[in-house]
């Protein structure tokens, strides 16, 4: 396959399978749950959505903060505003392109800043892997706070604690296996992936040059609670929504988090998967669908109004100065 066709399909394929989606959940409902859908996400409550998008702007301000603790051993400490604006840029251009906003981060720091590409990108690939590691410790907390209904869904597709436990045993030893093959084999694809496991574990372990741990850790701590509460507020919006507790929501949060991953911005998938989640606790399509889209609509456009803002005015301050 030709190099330019595959990146193309890179960019094509997850939005053509956001769009299946939307077209896919319009199928599966009918005209009178299409119309409460629609009708929920208009008599949204205003003000939880407006604080929670206020919590995912504080979210972004204490990230550029934190994105300076990994700079400053390096010699570089970047203004504030412009970390502001930069993240927000990223987050908009991965709307449109999975992963650019990476790319677009490292070349912004390096043009307003002065920053090597190479080093600013570093620190984005550790944040990157800081933030992998705290998904998996919420993933955790969530198996732990509901362990009932999740072993119940799993028993539900075929999958008992005995299915389970094999799938685990076979996954641990499915990466032994791999290491093993890594460390012997010089094929180019066992050398480049691990080239990419070392890069991954020297960008773990460069957290502890880090001067600032504890606030580092304070800032990551905040920005995950933050995640987490401006998808709290939003159950304030459906009626039906309003008596979940947060090891509920934290079920709904972690398939909503995958689903962000596997199209841009959780086009299409991230309603779908918020709503199959909360219908383990008794909440009905309808409301799930319409806590889905109204999450969806308020995230999705917190970083187009910001994002396009931050294009416009980073290089207008910047100039100015």
């Amino acid at each position: 396959m030709k190099p330019g066709l595959k990146k193309a399909l890179k960019i094509v394929l997850p939005i053509a399978l956001g769009l299946f989606l939307i077209g896919y959940s319009y199928q599966m409902t009918s005209p009178e749950d299409r119309g409460e859908i629609v009708r929920y996400i208009r008599e949204a409550n205003l003000f939880w959505v407006g604080i929670s998008i206020l919590i995912g702007i504080l979210s972004h301000i204490s990230r550029a903060i934190r994105w300076n603790y990994l700079l400053e051993p390096m010699g570089y400490r970047p203004r504030i505003r412009n970390n502001i604006l930069i993240i927000l840029m990223a987050y908009l251009a991965n709307l449109g392109i999975p992963r650019s906003g990476e790319f677009l981060r490292a070349t912004a720091l390096a043009t307003y800043e002065g920053v090597p590409f190479q080093k600013g990108f570093g620190t984005i690939v550790t944040e990157r892997i800081i933030d992998l590691i705290m998904l998996f410790l919420v993933i955790l907390i969530t198996l732990v706070a509901q362990t009932d209904i999740i072993s119940g869904f799993l028993s539900e597709q075929g999958l008992g604690l005995t299915g389970s436990l094999v799938l685990l045993v076979g996954g641990i030893a499915g990466l032994f296996i791999l290491r093993a093959f890594l460390r012997m084999s010089d094929s180019p694809l066992a050398l480049k992936m691990r080239g990419f496991i070392r890069g991954l574990l020297e960008g773990v372990l460069s957290v502890f040059k880090i001067r600032r741990k504890w606030a580092f850790l304070g800032h990551t701590v905040f920005i995950w609670g933050a995640y987490f509460a401006m998808f709290w507020v939003v159950k304030y919006t459906v009626p039906e929504t309003v008596s979940l507790d947060p090891g509920q929501l934290l079920v709904a949060f972690v398939a909503g988090a995958f689903a962000m991953t596997a199209t841009p911005g959780g086009l299409g998938l991230y309603p779908i998967a918020v709503s199959q989640s909360l219908g383990l606790f008794g909440i009905s399509a309808v409301s799930g669908d319409a806590f889905g889209w109204i999450m969806w609509i308020a995230q999705t456009l917190m970083v187009f109004v910001f994002g396009a803002i931050s294009f416009l005015l980073l290089p207008l301050w910047n100039r100015a100065e």
